[in-house]
Order: C-alpha cells, then structure tokens, then sequence
C-alpha cells in the first residue's frame, strides 16, 4: 500500500511538473533590445582640425596632431575618438583626399594621447 502511495504522488509530482514547465516555455519573453549601434557624441565638424595636420604627416614624420585636434579628442572615450575620426574621414570632413584610413585614425588617436582599441575597424 506504501509504494503505491508514492507511486502516485511521485506522479502527480511529475504531471505538476510538466505542467507550470509547459505554461513557462509556452509564453514568448522579449528580448533585450540590441545596443543601438554607437554614434559620435560630438559635431564630426569639429574634426575638421585635424584635416590639416593629417595633410602634414607625410611631409614631417613625428609632428605632433595640433592643440586645436586634441583639444576636440580630449574627454572622448579612446572608442568614441576612434568613432568620431572614422566618420570623420568616411565623410571626408578632414579635407585630405587620399588617406590610408587605419594609419590616419592610429596616428591621430594615439598622437593625443588616446589608443585606438584593439579590433576597431573603420568600416
């Protein structure tokens, strides 16, 4: 009599079981949003002063980018600088007309004292 009485409740165990299981997976959750992709937080004009000593580079290997550049790079995350000088030259703010795109941001970046992260692309 005692093991068909555990027999039964073991039972009605599992049936309850599979029964809030069923209910939990039937009901559809949301996903998080996805991260929205990452912009500039600041006006892509304002790099237009780093146009010029990007110009410069070629000619005089070891210049420093000018105060002015800095000083819109200064307060940036090292991934918004690198955001930022993207667009920058995608939008071909910086006036220069050729430019190799990972040399210009690298020098740019870590001329101000900034890196460019590791895996950044400027796409």
């Amino acid at each position: 009599m005692v093991g068909s009485k555990t027999s039964s409740l073991l039972i009605l165990l599992i049936i309850i079981i599979f029964f809030f299981f069923n209910i939990v997976s039937s009901h559809k959750v949301p996903c998080p949003p996805a991260n929205p992709p990452a912009k500039c937080p600041k006006d892509i004009l304002k790099f237009g002063v780093c146009g010029e000593w990007l110009g410069l580079v070629t000619e005089v290997i070891g210049t420093k980018p000018s105060p002015q550049c800095c000083t819109v790079v200064k307060g940036l995350a090292d991934l918004e600088a690198a955001l930022c000088l993207c667009t920058a030259i995608k939008a071909n703010v910086l006036g220069v007309i050729k430019l190799e795109v990972p040399i210009a941001l690298s020098l740019v970046i870590n001329g101000c004292g900034k890196k460019v992260p590791e895996g950044f692309v400027c796409a």
